[in-house]
């Protein structure tokens, strides 16, 4: 794939003195957005979980009908890992589907200008040909382990299209990649890899474990995005672009699961030793995305993956009483 970066020469959005709404704002994405609005001549709305349900369609509705936004982030969603997914499938199937529903139906009756829903690479066949574009979706069967919380933001993502073609809606949908980064969620029992294997590591160094076990064979690749990079591409998409396709947000490079594990021992410090646990479900054994498109509207990562996870072990380590600090290093 060619380095080299489009932009076009006009905007199809301005943010310029628009309202803009971030649907889950205290979430990972949601705040990483908020901070990236920031930078733009906008307003940003939020509304916490306690002002609004978006489990509920007619507060949803009633929301949307009062603070008129221009523009709709829809980054609210229940996430997990492997585990998460596996133990709530019903759970995460419809509340995500009611989410998706209720936000997009009611920025549709609001009058809403643009929508910007944010999927997952989970949508795609779990053997999808690699890197995996855009065009594989509903080409086959999906990852198991996650099919529940895929239906889902596949069902969300249709719904923006159809109400496009329908109603002529400017809304558009956005696939990221794995995602990390500050404010991810390093719960023990619901965190993906990333901040599970930095709890992890940290508490090992804490009680001077002499080995950590990690989930599965190791030799899964998978493609990391750091957040405040998906912001901006987020940001990008809204304003550049206008279609009914989903658009894949990555960075176009993959590392295996040992290659990651063992970079965060390095950067947490841990000298022990890493253990697989091969019984454990290892997943979708490759997902690299294809992001051609993505590049061709003039957007490309900026945060290597190892600058990345060493600034996401210092905030945790920040957080945490006790928790050793990572090096400075950066690659």
């Amino acid at each position: 794939m060619s380095d080299k970066l489009s932009r076009p020469v006009d905007k199809l959005f301005s943010l310029d003195g628009r309202r803009v709404w971030v649907a889950g704002h205290t979430g990972m994405v949601g705040s990483a957005l908020v901070r990236r609005l920031a930078q733009c001549d906008c307003e940003t709305i939020t509304a916490g979980r306690q002002q609004l349900d978006l489990l509920d369609p007619v507060a949803t509705r009633a929301f949307l009908a009062a603070e008129k936004p221009d523009l709709v982030f829809l980054a609210a969603a229940r996430v997990g890992g492997i585990a998460a997914n596996m133990a709530a499938p019903a759970s995460f199937l419809h509340e995500n589907m009611m989410i998706a529903c209720n936000v997009i139906d009611a920025a549709r009756r609001a009058g809403t200008r643009k929508l910007v829903a944010l999927g997952s690479s989970c949508i795609y066949p779990r053997l999808a040909p690699q890197p995996i574009s855009e065009s594989v979706l509903l080409s086959g069967p999906l990852e198991p382990t996650n099919e529940a919380y895929a239906i889902a933001k596949i069902a969300g993502l249709k719904l923006a299209a159809a109400c496009r073609i329908q109603y002529g809606c400017d809304f558009i949908s956005a696939m990221p990649t794995n995602l990390y980064g500050p404010g991810d969620n390093f719960d023990a029992e619901t965190s993906h890899v990333v901040p599970a294997l930095i709890r992890k590591f940290h508490t090992a160094v804490q009680d001077g474990a002499p080995t950590v076990t990690v989930w599965g064979s190791g030799t899964p690749r998978r493609e990391f995005l750091h957040v405040d990079d998906c912001a901006d591409a987020l940001v990008h998409l809204a304003e550049f672009y206008s279609g009914e396709l989903a658009i894949n947000v990555g960075t176009g490079v993959d590392t295996t699961i040992r290659d990651l594990a063992e970079c965060l021992a390095e950067l947490t410090g841990y000298t022990g030793e890493l253990m697989f646990d091969e019984t454990r479900p290892d997943g979708t054994p490759r997902k690299l995305l294809d992001v051609s498109r993505l590049r061709a509207l003039g957007w490309a990562h900026r945060i290597a993956l190892r600058d990345g996870l060493a600034e996401t072990c210092r905030w945790y380590a920040a957080r945490h009483d006790g928790a050793p600090d990572c090096d400075q290093q950066t690659s």
